[in-house]
């Protein structure tokens, strides 16, 4: 503990008595500071006791007295020492009558006691203070590394939580909480996740102090260095940090730092690792993929998993490269939190591949992110293949090939293999491509029409729906089979083309479906 008056008044060398202020000496003091000046206020930043003689004081004017002990206890001096035998006996009446009223702490100062004496103690309690605060620095510091080592980052936020009496957390370089403790402060970290996100924008090492209640103070320190935040350490407690509990936390923080810093190392590892076992399943090696793998992912490339392909919406997106980190980033903290493996792997700046259980927590988590939200919303656009298993790896790929194919034409931030299968092809001919080609090819006809001349266009589409029947589609259009047979030998005219080729049946009919999405 700091000193406090109470300390000096104990202090069997001082001699010093108590005038005033009884209840208040276990004020801390920061300092003893001798100063004669009638206004030593502009001198002061607060937890002093001031130390005087009242050579210039105007001590038996009570107004005065009372202006002056008012003015120091507005500017934060804790006690005033004054010292008797000087130019008084005893403490002036006014003076003394002041400190009472404005419960101010008063002491006495006897002649033998040199008001160097007073500062010499206080600082040797300051430095014991300190002294006692890095000692406890470092055995914290050895009690955190040794939970570290042993057990990992929960068991060093347990043992930093309980050192400063208060709850601390710790988040992935997502913004997820990854440890928190006590349990139910889970909980409370949860609910600053947009904090920690604004940390994160900013350089490492960063802090910012949030939640300043009285009974819940917050600060969070990022974790990392250079540009990048890779995470962050918050921590709770009734009170700001005393010097004992900043080393806890600065000494956290370090560790913290470079188990990340480690962590990225082995990653990069990883991701080489993870390169050439995706390069093994594409090409139709399984075994050798699983080999290499060893225990690295677990059962995932024996059990159905899902191939994702993740591109920036464009070349002029300037985020898209930061969006695909981030989108890494979060998929490796959700598989983390749920203890499946997943393998995520940046073929490129701009190409994200991620393999990972189907059903399981990642594709869960791109699905919620991503499902029917436009590309714009997210900066990159994601395909999903259909599950598949270790043998079909690079049918898998082509699946996420062609559905992030698609889900730029549809400006889809995510499109599923699967909805392709499921759905219809017309949609895939949402293309300006397709429209123009479906135009040109049927242009001839509409101009035929619009002559009133015929209605060439509703006919063709009548007997391409039924398949060349001619009653069936004659009938679909109330007219005889004759004038049906007419009007396509005038479409055959008209197009140069024979409708006995299937492949022009083909195109006609998408032609028509193409051009009737479109006025839809």
């Amino acid at each position: 503990m700091p000193p406090t008056l109470a300390s000096l008044v104990q202090h069997s060398a001082l001699k010093l008595t108590v005038c005033a202020g009884e209840d208040r000496l276990e004020t801390p003091v920061r300092w003893a500071h001798a100063s004669e000046l009638a206004d030593p206020v502009p001198y002061m930043e607060g937890g002093e006791l001031l130390l005087v003689t009242a050579m210039t004081l105007e001590v038996e004017d009570r107004e005065a007295m009372r202006r002056y002990v008012r003015r120091l206890a507005d500017a934060g001096v804790v006690g005033l020492g004054f010292g008797v035998g000087v130019y008084y006996d005893e403490v002036p009446e006014a003076l003394a009558e002041a400190a009472r009223e404005a419960d101010f702490p008063l002491l006495a100062v006897p002649r033998r006691t040199p008001f160097l004496a007073i500062s010499k103690a206080v600082s040797a309690a300051i430095a014991a203070d300190q002294y006692r605060a890095v000692r406890a620095g470092f055995e914290v510091q050895r009690e955190l590394t040794r939970a570290a080592l042993a057990e990992g980052p929960a068991a060093l936020v347990a043992k930093l939580a309980a050192h400063i009496k208060g709850w601390a957390a710790l988040y992935d370089a997502s913004g997820a909480v990854v440890a928190a403790s006590p349990e139910w402060a889970a909980r409370r970290a949860a609910r600053l996740t947009a904090d920690v996100e604004r940390l994160r924008e900013r350089t490492a090492p960063a802090s910012a102090v949030v939640g300043d209640t009285g009974d819940d103070r917050v600060e969070l320190q990022s974790l990392g260095t250079g540009r990048r935040v890779r995470g962050a350490l918050a921590v709770g407690t009734g009170a700001p940090l005393g010097t004992a509990e900043r080393y806890a936390v600065h000494s956290a923080v370090a560790l913290l730092t470079l188990a990340t810093e480690r962590s990225r190392s082995l990653q990069s590892a990883e991701a080489r690792l993870g390169a050439a076992v995706l390069r093994m399943l594409l090409s139709g090696q399984p075994d050798h993929a699983r080999a290499v793998a060893g225990d690295l992912y677990g059962t995932l490339l024996d059990m159905p998993y899902r191939l994702l392909i993740a591109e920036p919406l464009g070349p002029a997106v300037e985020d898209g490269p930061a969006a695909l980190t981030a989108l890494a980033e979060s998929l490796e903290s959700a598989a983390s939190r749920s203890g499946e493996s997943v393998l995520v792997v940046g073929e490129t700046e701009e190409r994200l591949v991620v393999l990972a259980a189907d059903g399981g927590a990642v594709v869960t988590t791109v699905l919620a992110a991503f499902a029917a939200k436009e590309a714009e919303e997210t900066a990159i656009t994601v395909g999903l293949s259909a599950p598949t298993g270790p043998i079909a790896a690079a049918g898998a790929y082509k699946q996420a090939e062609q559905a992030l194919s698609v889900a730029r034409r549809r400006g889809r931030a995510l499109v599923e293999h699967e909805e392709l299968a499921a759905g219809s092809i017309l949609p895939l001919l949402a293309d300006d491509a397709v429209r123009a080609f479906a135009d040109g090819m049927l242009r001839a006809l509409y101009e035929h029409d619009a002559t009133g001349r015929g209605d060439l266009v509703a006919s063709l589409r009548a007997w391409l729906s039924r398949h060349g029947q001619w009653d069936a589609a004659a009938a679909d259009l109330g007219v005889h089979r004759h004038t049906l047979r007419y009007r396509m030998r005038r479409v055959e005219e008209i197009l140069g083309r024979s409708l006995e080729d299937p492949d022009v049946r083909m195109e006609l009919w998408l032609a028509l479906k193409t051009t009737a999405s479109s006025a839809e």
